[in-house]
């Protein structure tokens, strides 16, 4: 094929992206992230021994040694003041452009967890495919959110900053033509729910790197929105949501977007004498599901809808982590408490917080994974029914089976998380750009390290896989360890085929679900187990990788999928940017996409 002039691509790039965008709104948004002292979630105070008598105080860190009292100087990373910051309220095929301005004293990067980035890994916002956001400086994210509904979030990739706050919600909302299967609810509420250290992210940064090998990690809290638990005598504010009752016979119902943006606990979501209706999960409808509870994964994004049809009071809800002792008093630590409170209601809430399952059950939490079912007869995106995009006769072209783990570096050393025995380490040029100007070379070797089996004693390296344009990639992933693990691939929505415990062999296929898998881009890994999923990989572009839980990813349990379609098309893949950051070996390049 001919190659094509920059003006020859710049025709077709607006071509594509009228037909894409017709009935589509542009979305202008303008975040100014900086650092808030003032925010604490929760209230740290511990007292010391002090041998001086007069008062006096010091700074260590992020602790002001105040006489005798140590007082938490806890830093959350704010979005216009915000914490959670704000919706990004889309609807599908809508184009959105967010101006960042990072005012923080680091590089900065935001993520769009589960938006797939059509064409585009360009504006994906990880190491992998963009240049940092420097300290003082602004630089523009456009996407478009092709051919997708659904509940969503996003978050800052870069330094651990996760745990610092910087996260927020995403709606991508259905077109008017396209029905959504079930009522419209009296009002959508976003509840984003996650573990929550009460201590400097910086600090808590400079101990997995620095410290020991098993450093002494700080406690965490379980935080609704940004808030402390209900009735938790350290809290500062707690979330609460409105209802109405209306008819009594029947209530009024309310969608809850419930997303785990937390670090490292998987919970179990409930609201006190209320039932859940699972509807949707990361952009795909489900079959309706009615439960008592639901287990969230680190990553994961539900919508349930829950109808007002108890009594004018007060109740509890509760998010509790799986694979730990917590009890049901809100100030044992680690327990989300927000209240659903009713209009009108003169009743307190009353009676013991509910429990929900045992939290060591995990044959409860795999079975419920395993009942949740892609709609098949229900469109999304797009007006014909999902599933008419299934799994049930594809040809797998490709398999890894990658093991999630941990590795010591020598006696006494630092842990590092692993895939295969390889730890990554992120080179100072992203692999997208240097693919492009480069083919790689001088960054990243393609297929250096084994997607199949383990690579050895650890290593430390840049992890890049090809994956084959077109073809379906059966995905295996194993967990080692006695925690939930949770993996997201950046770029796709994949078929989530089967659990297991134990190992997994090629007997396992015969257990998949072939007919109505869920098609998300998170899923869990239970201890000891696999879980197997299916991508088609028709998205070209360099895609991450990675387990969701943040100490794992910061220390290494990654790796990007290359996926290269050689037609120089920009329909086929886009262009670079024009406002195209470049960095390190690249730094000082002329730019040569088109503009």
């Amino acid at each position: 094929m001919a190659s094509l002039s920059c003006h020859q691509k710049s025709i077709i790039i607006v071509l594509t992206i009228l037909v894409a965008g017709a009935n589509a709104a542009d979305i202008f948004l303008t975040w100014n992230v900086s650092l808030d002292t003032t925010l604490n979630p929760i209230s740290v105070q511990q007292p010391v021994r002090h041998t001086q008598k007069h008062i006096c105080f010091t700074y260590i860190g992020s602790l002001l040694y105040l006489s005798g009292v140590i007082f938490l100087i806890e830093q959350v990373i704010t979005i216009n003041g915000r914490f959670p910051g704000p919706t990004i309220n889309a609807t599908t095929n809508d184009f959105v452009h967010i101006n960042v301005f990072n005012d923080l004293d680091e590089p900065l990067l935001f993520t769009w967890n589960g938006i797939q980035q059509r064409l585009n890994s360009w504006q994906d916002g990880v190491s992998g495919t963009n240049c940092p956001i420097q300290p003082g400086r602004n630089w523009t994210f456009e996407f478009v959110v092709k051919d997708q509904i659904g509940s969503f979030f996003y978050f800052p990739s870069l330094h651990f900053q996760k745990a610092g706050g910087g996260f927020g919600p995403i709606r991508v909302n259905n077109r008017v033509v396209i029905p959504v299967p079930f009522p419209q609810p009296e009002d959508d509420f976003d509840l984003l729910i996650g573990d929550w250290y009460n201590f400097n992210y910086k600090d808590v940064r400079r101990m997995l790197t620095n410290g020991p090998a098993q450093p002494n990690l700080p406690s965490l809290t379980m935080l609704m929105n940004g808030k402390g638990p209900y009735v938790n005598s350290s809290t500062q504010v707690y979330e609460s949501f409105t209802v109405s009752q209306g008819n009594r016979a029947s209530g009024k119902t309310y969608r809850f977007r419930v997303s785990n943006v937390g670090l490292r606990s998987s919970f179990n979501f409930r609201i006190q004498n209320h039932r859940l209706l699972v509807v949707e999960t990361e952009g795909s409808y489900t079959n309706q599901m009615v439960v008592d509870s639901l287990d969230v994964h680190v990553g994961q994004s539900y919508s349930v809808l829950v109808t007002a049809d108890q009594d004018l009071a007060d109740y509890y809800i509760v998010a509790s982590p799986k694979l730990s002792n917590v009890s049901n008093d809100p100030n044992s630590g680690l327990l989300g408490v927000g209240l659903l409170r009713y209009n009108g209601s003169s009743t307190n809430v009353s009676g013991p917080v509910p429990s929900g399952p045992s939290p060591f059950d995990m044959r409860f939490s795999i079975e419920q994974a395993r009942s949740i079912r892609w709609n098949l007869t229900a469109g999304a995106a797009r007006p014909n029914p999902q599933g008419s995009f299934n799994v049930s006769n594809v040809t797998v072209s490709q398999t890894f089976v990658l093991s999630g783990s941990n590795a010591q570096n020598g006696n006494g050393g630092v842990v590092y998380s692993t895939v295969n025995n390889v730890s990554y380490m992120t080179p100072d040029t992203p692999l997208k750009l240097a693919d492009f100007y480069s083919n790689g070379s001088g960054v990243y070797t393609l297929d250096q390290f084994s997607t199949n089996s383990s690579n050895g004693e650890l290593r430390q390296g840049v992890f890049v896989a090809a994956g084959r344009h077109k073809g379906w990639l059966e995905l295996v992933l194993t967990n080692d360890l006695g925690s939930i693990d949770s993996w997201h691939l950046d770029g796709y929505g994949f078929f989530v085929v089967g659990y297991g415990f134990g190992d997994w062999t090629a007997a396992s296929r015969f257990s998949y679900n072939l007919f109505d898998p869920v098609v998300r881009s998170t899923v869990q890994v239970y201890p000891k187990g696999w879980t197997a999923v299916y991508a088609f990989l028709d998205n070209p572009g360099m895609w991450n990788l990675r387990s969701q839980k943040l100490r794992n990813w910061y220390m290494g349990q990654e790796l990007y999928l290359r996926v290269y379609d050689p037609d120089p098309n920009p329909a086929k893949e886009f262009s670079p940017p024009a406002n195209l950051l470049l960095c390190g070996i690249l730094h000082n390049k002329h730019q040569i996409h088109c503009h």
